[in-house]
């Protein structure tokens, strides 16, 4: 099954840490179905794995293979979202009271009607009041 793919879900993959099993059977099936993601993911992927260089949690060889190892990964870009968002994301956003980044990832399970990977408890919440099926949390 193809997912939109929150970026908390690939960062804690990403940094080593306990995830749910949930989450690692998405990531097992990730080769056979893909996921989906806004196009601000990979801002937000790199942020993260750079502030983690910058805290010292990896090191830059480990950033690099990081991102290398996503790039590998079935992960189709939505390049409409960036247009999506003073619109459909906005109002998403607001009814919810979610950044406009968590609800990039909202709108697009909403719009291809797609189930959302996320261990973002209020993105998760938001998700399942507008009947998106949610893997992680």
């Amino acid at each position: 099954m193809r997912v939109v793919l929150d970026a908390s879900c690939i960062l804690v993959l990403a940094l080593d840490e306990e995830m749910p099993q949930t989450v690692v059977r998405m990531f097992d099936r990730l080769p056979d179905y893909g996921a989906a993601v806004p196009s601000i993911w990979r801002y937000e992927v790199v942020n993260v794995l750079l502030l983690s260089v910058r805290r010292q949690r990896i090191d830059i060889e480990s950033f690099h293979a990081r991102l290398a190892e996503f790039a590998r990964l079935s992960i189709a870009v939505d390049e409409m979202s960036t247009g999506r968002a003073w619109n459909e994301g906005a109002t998403i956003a607001q009814r919810h009271g979610l950044t406009i980044y968590d609800a990039a990832y909202l709108e697009l399970a909403i719009r291809l009607a797609l189930p959302l990977a996320t261990l973002d408890k209020a993105l998760a919440r938001a998700a399942r009041s507008e009947g998106v099926e949610v893997i992680g949390d």
